[in-house]
C-alpha cells in the first residue's frame, strides 16, 4: 500500500504530479533487476535538491517499494545501497517527508540493514538514519525499542570514519532523558566514543564531543566516570581544554566548554579547578562578545549562566571578566535599525534571534546577580536595565518573560534594590499583571519575586497590598504545585509580618480556616513551615493574638496538638512551640493553654527534650504564662508549680547552653518576685 501524506496535501500535490514522476515509480516494478537498478539511480539524480519532486514521489508510493527492494535478500547489494541513498535524499526534504518515511517504518528497515556485512551499504543506511533521527519530528524512542540496536551500533563504530560520524550524531540527537543516558552509558558509550576525540577527521571529533556533552548533562554517574578517562595517555578534561583553545573552530570551543560545564555542575570537577576558572569561564565569556554569531552568543551566555549559577566566586570572577555586564547590554540591541535599511536577509536573521538573545542575557544577569550585592548594583546601573526587564515581563515570547522574571527575582534579593530601582520603576505593576494568567513555571518565579517585594522594608509592599493581592495569593495556596503553594503562603507570611489588624483579618478571612488547616497537614514540609510562619506572624501583638484566638482558638490548638504529636522535624516542632509561646503571650488567649492539661504536659515534655532549640521554645512558652505583671499570674504560677514546672526550670538554670540557662533563670525570677 502506498504511504501517503495527509489527504489535503495529497490532493494538491497529486494534481501537480507529472508523468515523469509516475514514470520513476513505475520503473521500480520492472521485472528486469537491471532496469530497476537504473530506475533507482535515475530517481536519485532527479530528487537531488528538488523538494517538489521528492514530495511527488512520496505521494506516488515510492517509499514502500524502495523499502521492499532494500530488504529483499534477492536484491543485489548495489540496488539495496542505491535504495538507501534515495531514501536518504527523500529524508533531506521537508518535515512532512520525514513523517511519511517514519510512518512507512523506515527506521526498523534501516536498522535491520545494518546487520549486512557490506560497509558501503551500512554507511548508506546510517547516513539515512542520521538524517531521519536529527529531524525534530522523529520520535527518538524508536532508537531504543529493540534492545539489540545500541550494542550493535557500538560495534559498528570501529568500521570507518563515516560510521563513527553518523553513529555519534545519532546518539547525540537521541539522548534526551536520564534513561537514554543510562542505556548508552551501560553499553559502553564512554569507552567506545572517547578515542574518537583524537580522530584525524574533524567531523568525527566534533560529533564525539557533542555526544559527551549530552551524556554528561545533569548526570553525576557519567560525569564522575568521564573525569578519570584517559585518551591516548591524556586526561579527558585536558583534551576538552585543548579543544577550547582560540585556534579551534568556535563550534568545538563551545561544545568542549559545555562538556566541562556539565561535569562541573554534576560535581565531578571543583568550581575552583583551574580548567574551570582559567579556561572554561573565560572561553564562555569570550563567546558573548560582538565578534561572534548571534547563535554562538546565545549559547555562550546560556552555558555561562548555567556554569556559575550555584557558585558566588565564579559569579564574581565572571562579572569582572572582559566587561561582561556591559557586553550583555548589547544583546538587547537587535534587530538594529541599520540592518533594517541595508539588508532584509540580515534583518530576518536578527529578528529570529532577538528573542533568544534577550532570553540569554536575562538568564545570565540572573545568574550573575544571584548572590553578590555589588554585582546586582552593577547590573541595575547598566543602561536602561530596569526598563528592559519591565518590558521583558510583557513580551510575547513566554521564554523571554520567564527569563526576565528570573532576572527580576535575582535582583529582588537585594534590600537596596528593593528600596531604590524596584520602587523607582514600579516593578510590582507588570509583575502583578504577569501573575494573572501565566503558565506554572512563570508563576513560580513571579510569585517568588513577589515574596521579596512584600518584605516589610520594601516600599512596594503598600501599593501591592492595595491592589487586591491577598485573593491571588490565597488561590496559589490551593495549587497542585507544591512550589506555588509554598510561594503563596510565603508571600502571605511576609505580608502578615508586623501588619496591622485589618490586613491580618483579611488574610484569615480570604484564606479561610479550612484551607489554613489543610495547609498545616500539607505533605510538603516547606508548605507546612511557611504556614506555621504565617500563623506565628498573625499571632503577634496581644490584641491580635486575643482576637484571632477568640474566633479560631479551638482549631488552632487542635492543629498545634497534632503537629507536636506527629513525626515532624525539629524545625517544624520549634516553629509550632514558638506559636504556642505567642499564644501564651495573649491576655485572654493564654487561658486556652492553661485549661488544657494535655498541652501543658507536652510543653513539659519538650522542656526536657534532648534538643536545645525545642527546650528554649518550650521554656519561652512557660515564661510567658507565669509573667508577673499580668492578671491571674499567681494562679497560673501555682498550677504550674503543682505540675512540677519549677523543678524543671531549676534544672534548666544549670544547662550548658547559655541561652537556655538565661531563659530558665528569667522564668524562675517570676516566682521569686
Amino acid at each position: 500500500m502506498a504511504c501517503l501524506l495527509e489527504a489535503p496535501l495529497r490532493i494538491s500535490v497529486l494534481s501537480e504530479v507529472t508523468a515523469t514522476s509516475r514514470h520513476y515509480v513505475d520503473r521500480l516494478f520492472d521485472p528486469d533487476p537491471q532496469k530497476v537498478l537504473q530506475g533507482v539511480i535515475d530517481m536519485k539524480n532527479a530528487v537531488i535538491g528538488n523538494n517538489k519532486q521528492k514530495a511527488n514521489l512520496i505521494v506516488l508510493g515510492a517509499v514502500p517499494r524502495l523499502l521492499y527492494l532494500l530488504q529483499q535478500s534477492s536484491s543485489s547489494l548495489e540496488l539495496r545501497t542505491e535504495c538507501a541513498v534515495v531514501l536518504g535524499s527523500l529524508a533531506m526534504g521537508t518535515e512532512n517527508n520525514i513523517k511519511s518515511l517514519v510512518d512507512c517504518h523506515i527506521i526498523p528497515a534501516l536498522l535491520q540493514g545494518l546487520l549486512c556485512p557490506d560497509l558501503i551499504f551500512i554507511e548508506a543506511c546510517l547516513r539515512c538514519l542520521r538524517t531521519v533521527f536529527i529531524s525534530p519530528v522523529t520520535p527518538v524512542q524508536l532508537l531504543y525499542t529493540d534492545p539489540t540496536v545500541i550494542p550493535h551500533l557500538m560495534s559498528l563504530l570501529s568500521r570507518s570514519h563515516r560510521t563513527q560520524e553518523y553513529i555519534t550524531q545519532i546518539f547525540s540527537h537521541c539522548c534526551k532523558t536520564p534513561e537514554h543516558q543510562t542505556v548508552l552509558f551501560n553499553h559502553g558509550a564512554i569507552q567506545n566514543i572517547a578515542p574518537l576525540l583524537i580522530s584525524p577527521s574533524y567531523k568525527v571529533r566534533m560529533q564525539a564531543l557533542k555526544c559527551f556533552s549530552v551524556l554528561a548533562y545533569e548526570n553525576t554517574q557519567v560525569s564522575m566516570t568521564l573525569v578519570n578517562v584517559l585518551v591516548d595517555g591524556e586526561l579527558l578534561s585536558q583534551v576538552f581544554v585543548r579543544m577550547m583553545q582560540r585556534d579551534q573552530p568556535i563550534e568545538m570551543q563551545l561544545t568542549a566548554a559545555k562538556c566541562l560545564t556539565y561535569m562541573c555542575r554534576a560535581g565531578a570537577i571543583r568550581t575552583d579547578d583551574s580548567c574551570i576558572v582559567l579556561k572554561t569561564l573565560p572561553c564562555l565569556v569570550r563567546m558573548c562578545s560582538k565578534e561572534h554569531l548571534l547563535e554562538e552568543r546565545v549559547e555562550g551566555a546560556e552555558t555561562l549562566a548555567y556554569l556559575m549559577e550555584p557558585d558566588v566566586e565564579l559569579q564574581r570572577i565572571a562579572s569582572t571578566t572582559d566587561h561582561l555586564v556591559a557586553m550583555l547590554a548589547d544583546y538587547f540591541k537587535y534587530p538594529s535599525s541599520v540592518s533594517a535599511i541595508t539588508d532584509i536577509k540580515r534583518l530576518d536573521h536578527d529578528l529570529k534571534h532577538a528573542h533568544e538573545l534577550r532570553q540569554a542575557a536575562f538568564k545570565l544577569y540572573a545568574s550573575l546577580g544571584s548572590n553578590d550585592e555589588d554585582i546586582r548594583k552593577k547590573i541595575t546601573e547598566t543602561e536602561n536595565m530596569m526598563d528592559r526587564i519591565v518590558s521583558g515581563l510583557s513580551e510575547s515570547s513566554i521564554k523571554v518573560r520567564l527569563a526576565a522574571v528570573r532576572c527580576l527575582h535575582s535582583l529582588s534579593r537585594s534590600v537596596q534594590q528593593l528600596r531604590t530601582s524596584f520602587h523607582d520603576h514600579a516593578v510590582w505593576k507588570p509583575l502583578m499583571k504577569l501573575l494573572q494568567n501565566a503558565p506554572d513555571e512563570v508563576l513560580v518565579m513571579a510569585s517568588s519575586t513577589l515574596c521579596n517585594l512584600l518584605l516589610e522594608f520594601s516600599p512596594s509592599k503598600e501599593p501591592i497590598l492595595e491592589s487586591g493581592v491577598i485573593e491571588l495569593l490565597c488561590s496559589l495556596t490551593q495549587s497542585e504545585s507544591p512550589a506555588l503553594r509554598v510561594n503563596g503562603i510565603w508571600a502571605l507570611m511576609n505580608m502578615a509580618f508586623q501588619a496591622d489588624q485589618k490586613v491580618k483579618v483579611e488574610i484569615v478571612r480570604c484564606l479561610g480556616t479550612e484551607q489554613l488547616f489543610r495547609l498545616l497537614s500539607d505533605p510538603d514540609t516547606n508548605v507546612l513551615m511557611k504556614t506555621l510562619g504565617l500563623l506565628r506572624n498573625l499571632l503577634s501583638t496581644r490584641p491580635h493574638i486575643d482576637q484571632i484566638m477568640s474566633s479560631h482558638g479551638k482549631q488552632i490548638m487542635q492543629a498545634v496538638t497534632l503537629i507536636l504529636e506527629a513525626e515532624h522535624s525539629i524545625e517544624v516542632k520549634e516553629q509550632t512551640l514558638c506559636i504556642l509561646a505567642n499564644i501564651a503571650d495573649g491576655n485572654t488567649a493564654k487561658e486556652l493553654i492553661m485549661t488544657n492539661d494535655d498541652m501543658l504536659q507536652k510543653i513539659k515534655y519538650y522542656m526536657g527534650h534532648s534538643n536545645v532549640k525545642l527546650q528554649l521554645a518550650a521554656t519561652f512558652c512557660i515564661s510567658n504564662l507565669i509573667w508577673n505583671e499580668e492578671d491571674g499570674s499567681q494562679e497560673r504560677q501555682d498550677k504550674l508549680r503543682e505540675m512540677g514546672f519549677v523543678d524543671i526550670l531549676h534544672k534548666l538554670t544549670q544547662a550548658s547552653d547559655p541561652n537556655l540557662s538565661d531563659r530558665a533563670k528569667t522564668a524562675m525570677q517570676q516566682y521569686l518576685a
